[in-house]
């Protein structure tokens, strides 16, 4: 059920470049949000007009989000400190099943890992490939997945190679090497959608349901405006609405089953 929620930060820094980590007080909407679904934020100044949709990346010890500065509103977002208050609406979308039965692989590029920490947190086993520009841009993601009691290994890769005990390249190239293993029973995804494609296509195939969620810029968050629409084997879907998580059957052609 969404609200209203007028929320005090608690924290608001930078863990990486560009990229903050933004945590609030509210307690009622953690124990409301799931993991996938999201936030819709209105900044607390009349230059802005339409909230920020930001993914709920953690529920424990209060809010947490994570936010790559991209523009005026994002810049404006981390400027904002401790002890400022947030109107936000939230839980919004629909997230991941969570009915795997056994263990899960997360795959996730860039800041589409933020809602997989999230079923990190509430699964009970998984194992986690995080992909990154750089070394910087995959540190800060395994310290918060590290610590989990689901989390048994951690995958790295960078597209760089500076991330020393990780591979160098994409999370697709590693994918086909870790499914091998065949104790899967599930593949959730987030991150960029040329990387999600490659990861369901490659689930699917090996007989491993998929679920994908995706990141769109919107504007109602609601379903009203259509501006995160997308196109589905099923037809046209909005993000904020439908999803923002999907079968992921529901984008690959059924010839590829």
């Amino acid at each position: 059920m969404k609200k209203i929620f007028e929320s005090e930060i608690k924290s608001n820094v930078e863990v990486a470049p560009n990229i903050f980590k933004l945590e609030v007080d509210a307690p009622e909407l953690s124990t409301l949000a799931m993991p996938g679904q999201f936030a819709q934020i209105k900044l607390p100044s009349n230059e802005f007009t339409l909230r920020r949709p930001l993914g709920i990346a953690s529920t424990i010890g209060g809010v947490k989000i994570f936010y790559r500065v991209v523009g005026r509103g994002t810049s404006f977002l981390s400027t904002l400190k401790a002890g400022s208050t947030l109107d936000i609406l939230a839980p919004l979308g629909n997230g991941f099943s969570m009915h795997a039965q056994s263990k899960v692989l997360l795959v996730g590029g860039g800041m589409g890992l933020a809602p997989l920490l999230s079923v990190a947190e509430k699964i009970r086993e998984a194992e986690v490939l995080i992909g990154g520009k750089n070394k910087a841009e995959v540190l800060f993601w395994i310290k918060e997945f590290s610590h989990l009691p689901s989390i048994d290994i951690i995958f790295v890769t960078t597209d760089d190679g500076s991330y020393h005990y990780g591979r160098k390249g994409f999370v697709t190239d590693y994918l086909p090497e870790i499914l091998t293993a065949d104790k899967y029973s599930a593949v959730y995804t987030c991150g960029p959608d040329v990387m999600m494609y490659g990861a369901a296509l490659e689930a699917v195939v090996n007989g491993l349901h998929c679920e994908i969620c995706f990141e769109r810029r919107m504007a109602c968050g609601l379903g009203a405006c259509m501006s995160c629409s997308i196109d589905t084997v099923n037809g046209r879907k909005k993000v904020c609405k439908d999803g923002p998580v999907f079968d992921a059957r529901e984008f690959i052609e059924p010839e590829k089953f």
